[in-house]
């Protein structure tokens, strides 16, 4: 890495960006040196993303002033950005689902020379070297659409290598990738710094953050609040002071409300689908039960049974002592359950329909006319209202569409759907993912809401100190099916880990 004393590589000095009536960015302003990974963090909404989408051409800042090498810099396009050196790894992918892994390397990419009569054999040539620097290792001819979002993000990864780039922003890059894989990821970072690639890290992991990076610049509701931190001498707790504003006692676990004495919401008995099997659980009224396992262990399909998504094929189950065969998610719903899906985009919410109207989605019924079908718009607005100072969620209007939203305010607007519905058991699949320490934080204060109202919870996370935090028990999932059941003030990382991993 360059010396302090050499002149930044680039420099944002009061960058403003709106939308609409949303003040995305209010003055975000750091500087960037050459060879050195800077991490841009904030809570969700902070305006992380945004500033590297400005820098990456995507979007023009309103006023401000950004230097590239002691010039100004404002790409039209990420075309123009990419030409002066800077490419970016988004976290809602730039990937093209029907062409192969090879056509999206070369699509668009001023680094490949071959034009628009590319051959196979040159597209692979070039693909495959920075497709191997990230440890992708399906075939080059299957189409992006039909890989897992982990691979799909290494593609993106590999892409922006391509690219031969002075400045490549990750924002969230790891948001999909298992443990092997961020580790391979880490690796590409240092061969970048090695380098001389300046590499600005968007993450909400602090993990992450303290592992990778060498100093960091903190937002919080669009204004840099903290600037160039050395990372090496800043603590986590003053990281996350300044990027929520408050200071947060992360090792606050929730009071429980399991009792042998509350009455069984849902109990499960041998159950399987051509996805799981022989899953046996019971869960009472207030209690949290999380459920562990590696990725394919089983845990969403566990879900998916309960919500009438996947057809049970063996085994039993019961509803508040009732049996319990749902045959969609209609009849799920009616008879008591809820399910917060571990996509929100593609299963959970409408993403071009409004805010209030994705909370009351799932009452519609309770909304309408009995009649004519009419909406109750008043209804619509004091139901939606209601749930939005329950969940502490931040939005400009209620009419915007959801996808105007931060990832963290658009889990709390699925969580306000079902707190409306207000079911008696209720499944959360990887419920912060993706969500910022604040937003985490809101969402383990509903989690203990519903629990102290008497529901059933069961909780899918990848986060171990997350379940430990928030759970009574957790089911530990393996190839399918469950293989031990621990106490979590009994348990350890490492002790779920090694029963998750055996076998």
């Amino acid at each position: 890495m360059e010396s302090e004393q050499a002149p930044p590589l680039l420099t944002a000095e009061g960058v403003q960006k709106r939308f609409g009536g949303v003040r995305a960015l209010v003055d975000g302003s750091f500087e960037l040196r050459s060879g050195e990974v800077h991490a841009i963090v904030g809570e969700n909404g902070a305006g992380k993303s945004t500033l590297g989408k400005i820098l990456a051409g995507v979007f023009a800042e309103d006023a401000g002033t950004i230097m590239l090498d002691g010039q100004p810099f404002a790409p039209v396009n990420p075309q123009a950005a990419q030409a002066l050196g800077v490419a970016m790894i988004f976290q809602e992918l730039d990937l093209f689902p029907n062409l192969s892994v090879a056509e999206n390397m070369v699509a668009a990419n001023l680094a490949f020379d071959e034009g628009v009569l590319a051959r196979r054999s040159k597209m692979a040539e070039f693909a495959a070297p920075h497709l191997d620097a990230v440890g992708f290792r399906s075939s080059l001819n299957v189409a992006v659409g039909d890989l897992p979002i982990g691979e799909q993000q290494r593609v993106a990864i590999a892409r922006a290598l391509s690219m031969n780039a002075r400045i490549v922003v990750m924002d969230e890059s790891t948001s999909a990738l298992t443990e092997d894989a961020v580790e391979t990821l880490f690796g590409v970072v240092r061969r970048l710094k090695a380098m001389g690639v300046a590499v600005i890290y968007v993450s909400h992991k602090m993990d992450e953050i303290f592992a990778i990076c060498d100093r960091v610049t903190v937002l919080r509701d669009g204004v840099t609040v903290g600037s160039g931190l050395t990372v090496a001498d800043t603590s986590l707790d003053e990281v996350i002071r300044l990027m929520v504003g408050r200071q947060v006692d992360r090792n606050l676990r929730a009071t429980s409300h399991a009792c042998r004495t509350n009455p069984e919401r849902l109990c499960l008995e041998n159950v399987g689908t051509t996805r799981v099997r022989d899953v046996s659980l019971t869960v009472g009224a207030g209690e949290v039960l999380g459920i562990a396992g590696l990725v394919g262990s089983g845990r969403t399909e566990v879900g998916r049974a309960l919500f009438g998504l996947d057809p049970v094929t063996a085994g039993n189950m019961w509803l508040n002592g009732a049996p319990y065969r749902p045959r969609s998610v209609r009849e799920a719903t009616r008879l008591g359950l809820g399910l917060v899906p571990e996509d929100r985009k593609d299963m959970g919410l409408m993403m071009q329909m409004a805010v209030r109207e994705n909370a009351t989605l799932s009452i519609l019924d309770r909304l309408s006319s009995a009649m004519f079908g009419w909406l109750n718009r008043d209804g619509e607005r004091q139901e939606s209202s209601a749930v939005a100072e329950q969940t502490r969620l931040k939005s400009a209007d209620p009419r915007e569409p959801v996808s105007n939203l931060s990832g963290g305010n658009q889990q709390k607007v699925l969580f306000g759907r079902w707190l409306l519905v207000d079911p008696d058991v209720l499944f959360l699949d990887d419920p912060t993912r993706g969500v910022d320490i604040g937003a985490k934080e809101d969402i383990y204060a509903l989690i203990e809401q519903a629990a102290a109202a008497g529901k059933a919870v069961l909780m899918v996370s990848s986060e171990l100190p997350e379940l430990l935090r928030c759970c009574d028990r957790i089911l530990v999932m393996n190839q399918g099916r469950p293989v031990a059941e621990v106490d979590a003030r009994d348990t350890s990382q490492e002790a779920i880990m090694h029963l998750a991993a055996a076998g």
